[in-house]
């Protein structure tokens, strides 16, 4: 297949600017494509998986990707898909972002392989430096103001649609479109970029800058989108009640990360394993044939969850991830420390007590029992002991009278306790 063909069997195509053309442009030679990341936080999230994922697609296929990060558009916000204005950023806090955002980019492109080599780029190293008459002047003059109302990202914000309630758009939101638009210029004029590639919600973006691009330099440059990752219900895919799904080990760990996708609904898994994973059509033609037979084994959900996690944490993030995942259903506890214990356990109640307790003839499980919450007496304690109920680190406890040591930590200070099969508590010691 081409790489057009296998993006839109991947479902990784929404609109294009040249539906008839754009096939036999992008076989012709090594194009360059460019999208573009909102730096408003430290990391990457799961809903800017497609974006790195379509430059990726591109670079495999012989082209050059560009990913530019807003640190220039950041500092504005897109009013695209929102309902209110945000907060506006400090450049402290931007640079930090822009930074820990290119690291986690090396994962998905490569930035040293010759000719295709993909480039990271701010946009404020060549915005930053215009003086406000100068962008009315070269920019402001190009974009005609009826034009921009009929986006319909200003449109929505200025409740031009009947009935709508909104919070209307500042000055400042509605310059984001020009800045935007610049951005593909000076893209095509440093790189010969002549492709951007964007979510869906970007297309009156992305249509700006080519307008901006004919009227300023009389040349035709091109545009596509992908679908935004939603569910098969229409919310957004990578929210989860404790919030997004991150890039980041620190703010989404391994296990965390690969959990979501391991519980992602069947009529999901399907479109994730198409547009997510690098995976070939027969083998996600086989997934799809195993899980009609017997969804009950989720062997499409273990697959994408695997594919992703390696793709984002690699294989050591992938090892502590299933790790972890056996831990839940039984295996021994070991070779963790106390970080990885409390991504894993982080639902768990868990208690201090004091590092002495573990001192002389050690904690009684009696005591250590009611002290986790996992029994409410001595007496009950005593008897999940001597039914075999009782475990630490997830080795059975052989008797009433054993007591606990700091042997029996499972990391630096915490020790993992367990009543039946799944009923866990961290216990402390500090």
């Amino acid at each position: 297949m081409t790489l057009l063909s296998d993006l839109r069997w991947r479902g990784l195509v929404h609109q294009t600017t040249d539906d008839a053309g754009l096939e036999g442009w992008l076989e012709e030679r090594p194009r360059t494509v460019y999208a573009g990341f909102d730096p408003t936080a430290e990391s990457l999230h799961v809903g800017s998986l497609l974006g790195l994922i379509v430059l990726r697609r591109f670079q495999q296929a012989g082209h050059k990707p560009i990913a530019v990060v807003g640190g220039a558009t950041g500092m504005i916000g897109d009013p695209s898909g929102k309902s209110a204005e945000r907060n506006l950023l400090s450049k402290e806090d931007l640079a930090r972002n822009v930074a820990a955002m290119g690291q986690q980019m090396s994962q998905f492109l490569d930035f040293e392989c010759g000719d295709n080599s993909a480039a990271l780029v701010n946009n404020f190293d060549w915005v930053g430096p215009w003086s406000y008459l100068e962008f009315l002047r070269d920019i402001g003059k190009n974009f005609p103001v009826n034009v921009m109302l009929a986006k319909d990202s200003v449109k929505s914000r200025l409740g031009r649609n009947e009935g709508e309630q909104v919070d209307g758009m500042s000055y400042t939101e509605f310059s984001y479109m020009l800045l935007q638009a610049y951005d593909f210029v000076h893209l095509y004029e440093k790189y010969g970029c002549e492709l951007q590639a964007g979510g869906s919600d970007q297309w009156g973006n992305i249509t700006a800058g080519i307008d901006l691009a004919r009227r300023m330099r009389s040349v035709q440059l091109r545009g596509i989108t992908w679908p935004l990752l939603t569910k098969s219900d229409g919310t957004k895919m990578g929210k989860t009640e404790s919030g997004a799904v991150w890039l980041s080990a620190e703010k989404t760990s391994p296990y965390q990360f690969y959990q979501y996708w391991i519980n992602v609904d069947d009529a999901d898994v399907g479109g994730c394993l198409q547009m997510l994973t690098d995976l070939s059509r027969e083998e996600i033609e086989s997934l799809d044939a195993a899980r009609e037979a017997d969804a009950g084994k989720r062997e499409s959900q273990r697959r994408l969850a695997e594919e992703l996690t390696r793709l984002v944490h690699q294989d050591q993030g992938l090892a502590v991830a299933r790790q972890a995942t056996n831990i839940f259903f039984g295996a021994e506890i070991s070779d963790l420390d106390d970080d990885q214990l409390s991504q894993i356990f982080a639902d768990v109640p868990s208690k201090v007590l004091s590092r002495s307790a573990l001192g002389g003839d050690g904690f009684p499980i009696l005591e250590a029992m009611v002290e986790a919450g996992l029994a409410k007496s001595k007496g009950e304690a005593r008897r999940t002991v001597g039914q075999g109920g009782a475990y630490v680190n997830n080795r059975r406890v052989d008797g009433i009278e054993t007591c606990l040591t700091s042997e029996h930590l499972a990391s630096e200070t915490v020790m993992v306790l367990r009543s039946g099969k799944k009923k866990y508590a961290l216990l402390r010691f500090l």
